[in-house]
């Protein structure tokens, strides 16, 4: 028992820590706005039990960091029976969006008719990639639902740390070169593969600048859809010295046949590391891209350190 003045027994009691004052303070945690739009994440590929699990980890860290978020996943290539395709998902938003608010005016409670868009789609992508685009877009096009299309998830530093950690994993470079050991078969050149011609070679291009500034090795873009680009890049790489490269998959996962990387691996000679894939970057993100095109602003995602 313990009394105002402190414990009976003489024990410590835990007191609830004062709110910090000032401009010090820790900002309290962001949720989702009432009646917000829903999240699609557009996931391009073949689907397949894979493709549904990482799409399900990259949603649920979005749902973590934006508590009572409405994600939901829409599927380029779906059949509307185990993979719901994109077009379905927005028009069953939009079917639920309608139904509370008629619900809501049964009920007698003065609400406001909803408007503004159902719903955020969000492609996984990691860079530009005209054609895949242009589905996503169509598919929009088709569900006839006011939705709003985001940009693409790169470049940005996350993606530079993602890759960094795949070719880490994959035994290609060392997780900080800031210690003192080495790893005997990190790449001192990287392929940076894209999908999507060569605005996504540009765009790959920025991203790989930030890993070479992390690893301290050359970096290059080469496209996966275009004949001799990774051959290409690779004796370019050679040639300025370069002897061990390794390829990195500037890529989700989904969006590829995964044997096109393993044969522009086989084309170039060099190992390679493992798609992006449900990297935490990868959701956060996402995420970033629904808060922007809301005007909402949650604890914006930072690259981490170089190291």
């Amino acid at each position: 028992m313990s009394s105002p003045t402190g414990p009976a027994s003489g024990l410590p009691v835990r007191m609830p820590r004062p709110r910090q004052p000032g401009r010090h303070r820790r900002p309290e945690p962001l949720v989702a706005p009432e009646d917000a739009p829903a999240l699609v994440l557009a996931v391009p590929g073949a689907p397949s039990a894979a493709t549904r699990g990482l799409a399900e980890e990259v949603v649920s860290i979005a749902r973590s960091e934006l508590p009572g978020l409405d994600a939901r996943i829409g599927y380029l290539d779906g059949d509307d029976t185990e993979f719901p395709a994109l077009q379905s998902v927005l028009a069953h938003a939009a079917a639920e969006r309608t139904a509370r608010y008629e619900q809501a005016r049964a009920a007698g409670l003065d609400v406001k008719e909803p408007d503004g868009p159902v719903a955020v789609v969000v492609p996984l992508l990691a860079g530009p990639d005209g054609s895949l685009l242009r589905q996503v877009r169509q598919a929009v096009m088709e569900s006839r639902v006011a939705a709003d299309l985001t940009d693409v998830l790169g470049p940005h530093p996350l993606l530079a740390e993602a890759l960094h950690v795949r070719l880490s994993e994959a035994g290609l470079a060392r997780a900080d070169r800031a210690r003192l050991f080495t790893v005997a078969t990190a790449a001192d050149g990287i392929i940076l593969a894209s999908v999507g011609g060569d605005e996504a070679v540009q765009a790959a291009g920025i991203t790989g600048m930030l890993l070479a500034a992390r690893l301290a090795v050359p970096v290059m873009a080469a496209a996966l859809d275009q004949d001799g680009s990774i051959s290409s890049v690779a004796e370019q790489l050679r040639s300025s010295g370069s002897q061990q490269l390794a390829l990195a998959p500037y890529l989700i996962g989904p969006e590829i046949d995964p044997g096109l990387l393993a044969a522009a691996a086989e084309e170039a000679g060099c190992a390679t590391a493992e798609a992006l894939g449900a990297y935490p970057a990868i959701g956060k993100l996402a995420l970033a891209k629904y808060t922007t095109a809301l005007g909402i602003a949650p604890q914006q995602a930072q690259g981490a350190p170089v190291r």
